[in-house]
């Protein structure tokens, strides 16, 4: 168990040193045509996206060639985030174009009026809130009182309980509740977390929530599907700025072809997918997630490229009531799939 414990705690240390700037573990990939002579670059192009299994087509994309096939004329970089809030930071100040991010920190940034705009989705569902084994926890009703903790503060994944908890009335610690709520937490790090009794439960990423159930025998306390909005709203979206977009269509359509080619890819070849994203966790931590860890996670979400719009907008508005927002959100202009659904259509 110990050594479990290191292998997290390295897989989470690796992200914090590629999320902060020390280098992607993953390196570049610089394209060459198929006659092996070099192409001329149009420029540098870094694309972010998290080491999480609802990141499949980001992850397949990468490792499959599909973004270097597309995006010959590009030197192409790739950088893993924790978390949404560190990946928007890098959106912000430039050093990523384009990327694969939960809804809730882009429409968080959005409306404080940070450019970015959603070109398309990538997968539906994929949150799990689970509770540790001893916690006392099973239904939504037992949170009074105790603690949970969520990749970022006003994240998908926070909304998305919290809101539910609402309905119960039960209020987090952030606005004078009896619920503390324990924010900016690394998925990888919350096995630790439920290990050492430092956290009652959380609102989990996948495959983290499976895997906290499976291995640690975590109860499971709403389904993917039960969670708020779990069935329409996307928990991947990708983004880019208006900037990027309006300067460089090209890179941008490129980038979507690709990824529509790995999503296709996901659903013929699931066995393959989830080898791949294994692959990569492998390549961070030196450890794999077992088969049936992986197997169960899949089946908790979905691969897509359908973006649902209203769904995004329900969840900012359960922002604001949640008080993470300070004015009434509206999303008008934040989302442009039309290069997306062009071609999907084709």
């Amino acid at each position: 168990m110990k050594k479990l414990h290191y292998l997290f705690l390295t897989l989470a240390g690796l992200l914090f040193l590629t999320a902060c700037g020390e280098g992607d573990q993953d390196g570049s990939q610089t394209t060459g045509d198929t006659d092996g002579e070099s192409i001329e670059a149009s420029g540098d192009v870094n694309i972010g996206y998290f080491p999480n299994l609802d990141h499949a087509a980001a992850i397949v994309g990468k490792e499959k060639g599909f973004f270097e096939e597309e995006m010959q004329n590009y030197d192409l970089e790739f950088v893993n985030f924790p978390n949404g809030n560190d990946f928007i930071e890098a959106l912000d100040v430039g050093n990523i174009d384009l990327g694969y991010v939960g809804p809730g920190p882009a429409i968080n940034y959005y409306l404080a009026g940070g450019d970015v705009v959603v070109i398309g989705a990538a997968a539906n569902g994929a949150t799990l809130i689970v509770s540790r084994e001893d916690s006392g926890i099973y239904s939504l009703e037992d949170f009074d009182g105790s603690s949970f903790c969520t990749p970022g503060n006003g994240c998908t994944h926070n909304v998305q309980l919290e809101i539910m908890l609402n309905e119960l009335g039960l209020v987090s610690n952030r606005l004078g509740g009896t619920v503390e709520h324990q924010s900016r937490v690394n998925p990888a790090n919350m096995v630790a977390m439920f290990e050492q009794g430092q956290i009652d439960a959380a609102a989990a990423p996948e495959p983290w929530g499976t895997l906290l159930e499976v291995e640690h025998n975590a109860n499971v306390v709403a389904e993917w599907d039960e969670v708020f909005l779990g069935e329409e709203l996307a928990s991947v979206v990708i983004v880019t700025t208006n900037e990027f977009l309006q300067a460089n269509p090209e890179a941008v359509e490129q980038a979507l072809r690709a990824h529509k080619r790995a999503v296709d890819f996901a659903h013929e070849n699931t066995s393959e997918t989830l080898e791949t994203v294994n692959d990569l966790i492998y390549s961070l931590s030196q450890t794999r997630l077992s088969n049936e860890v992986l197997e169960r996670a899949w089946e908790r979400m979905e691969v897509t490229t359908e973006t649902h719009g209203d769904a995004l907008q329900k969840w900012a508005t359960a922002s604001y009531e949640l008080q993470f927002l300070n004015d009434e959100p509206d999303l008008d202009g934040f989302v442009d799939t039309s290069i997306l659904d062009s071609i999907v259509s084709e």
